[in-house]
């Protein structure tokens, strides 16, 4: 899909959304930049997208510990030109991040985070995260990828410190 069916599909996304000041945020600066809010070439401060896995069963979350970040985060990142809607953005960067196959979003399901990012991010000086909610299955194998030192499942009540104090409170809002 053109980066234009991406930016309808992030305005559609949104605008579903229930009415609140970071979801007006988020539209506006849509309705700024357009097409170009959603690249990492596009202004310091752009859209990625990232998924919350929740195992079958929904009691642990997966989390992988992040290079740049060095923190326990969801899976998520940049869009990038194949994708063509925001759940396919996330759950790809979820898929690639975590070598698990057959992720499952939760329809409906959106959490909005934005953030400011460290100097390690270079240009990027922040990210407005669509995150949405995922499952994977029963059986699911997990694999590090190359973005990551580590992957693991934490129960959804016990997640570790070094992670994004916000976290909880997404995972219990997307649960």
């Amino acid at each position: 899909m053109s980066a234009t069916g991406l930016a309808a599909d992030a305005r559609a996304v949104l605008t579903a959304a229930p009415p609140s000041p970071e979801r007006d945020a988020f539209l506006a600066q849509l309705s700024s930049y357009g097409d170009a809010g959603l690249r990492r070439e596009g202004p310091p401060e752009h859209f990625t997208a990232s998924a919350v896995v929740f195992s079958a069963d929904g009691s642990h979350v997966l989390l992988v510990l992040h290079k740049k970040a060095r923190l326990w985060l969801q899976p998520g990142g940049h869009f990038e030109p194949g994708d063509a809607t925001v759940v396919d953005a996330a759950l790809r960067e979820a898929t690639e991040e975590s070598g698990i196959a057959g992720l499952r979003a939760v329809p409906g399901a959106l959490f909005l985070d934005r953030h400011t990012l460290a100097e390690s991010f270079g240009r990027c000086r922040s990210h407005l995260d669509l995150r949405i909610a995922a499952t994977a299955p029963p059986d699911a194998a997990i694999a590090v990828s190359d973005e990551s030192d580590d992957v693991r499942w934490w129960p959804v009540d016990a997640l570790p410190d070094d992670t994004d104090p916000g976290l909880a409170a997404c995972i219990a809002a997307l649960r």
